[in-house]
């Protein structure tokens, strides 16, 4: 049984944040494997202290398995979109100015990042700032500093970039969070400014390829994502438990 569990996470990806964890990458799984790998979840103590517990199932999954996560006290929450782009080195000129948190303080960038979570299409998170920041510490270790961007015109602060390259990977590049403050959203900046990211990603950040995402109701976002050449990877249903 002990080995059969360890195959199981083999076959996935779980990110650890502070607070929390994640699961990704469920298509490998038949349907009794993902059952069995609820089960680990619900019976290792690791994960008992958490706030939240987040899986991904692939849309390849049967609604059986939905049954089952719902009976394991879980809640559909959002269906999430994976995109995936090829990423070449490329210079690209623009006239933002961009901060990292070698350039301003982690409040200031946290306020920033804040109002640029405000009335997103995303589904809405369950942490505070501080947990949120936290978390990026946790994930990216000593590089943090640098994924944290805070975007300015002239000296409006616009929205954040946070690229970085996975954990546990050489060359996959993502970005932990992208988005404009709210008065800076449908003026066509998104497009301009998440090739800037893509760009830093492969410029500074030396990523081969990108994966992103966001919700299926973001319909701005994945607009975004296919006018700077991204492919829909998966389309997942989201399941969260809370307070395991």
């Amino acid at each position: 049984m002990v080995n059969q569990r360890n195959s199981l996470i083999e076959k996935v990806k779980i990110i650890h944040g502070d607070n929390y964890a994640t699961i990704e990458d469920t298509k490998e799984l038949s349907t009794e494997e993902m059952k069995e790998l609820v089960r680990f979840l619900e019976q290792n103590p690791a994960y008992h202290s958490l706030s939240t517990l987040k899986i991904l199932v692939n849309q390849i999954f049967s609604r059986e398995v939905d049954e089952y996560l719902v009976e394991k006290g879980y809640e559909m929450v959002d269906e999430f979109v994976t995109v995936y782009k090829k990423l070449e080195k490329s210079e690209m000129v623009h006239s933002y100015t961009l901060k990292n948190l070698h350039k301003i303080s982690e409040n200031e960038f946290a306020h920033i990042w804040m109002q640029s979570m405000e009335a997103s299409l995303n589904v809405p998170s369950s942490l505070t700032m501080e947990e949120h920041m936290k978390s990026v510490t946790v994930e990216l270790g000593d590089s943090y500093k640098d994924s944290c961007i805070a975007i300015y015109e002239g000296d409006q602060a616009i929205g954040v970039i946070m690229p970085h390259i996975e954990p546990g990977t050489i060359d996959e590049g993502r970005l932990f969070y992208f988005g404009l403050i709210p008065e800076e959203r449908s003026k066509g900046k998104s497009k301009n400014l998440h090739k800037l990211a893509l760009s830093l990603l492969a410029s500074v950040f030396h990523a081969k390829k990108y994966i992103g995402g966001t919700s299926k109701n973001n319909a701005p976002m994945i607009r975004t994502f296919l006018a700077n050449g991204c492919e829909v990877k998966d389309v997942n249903r989201v399941f969260l438990k809370k307070s395991l």
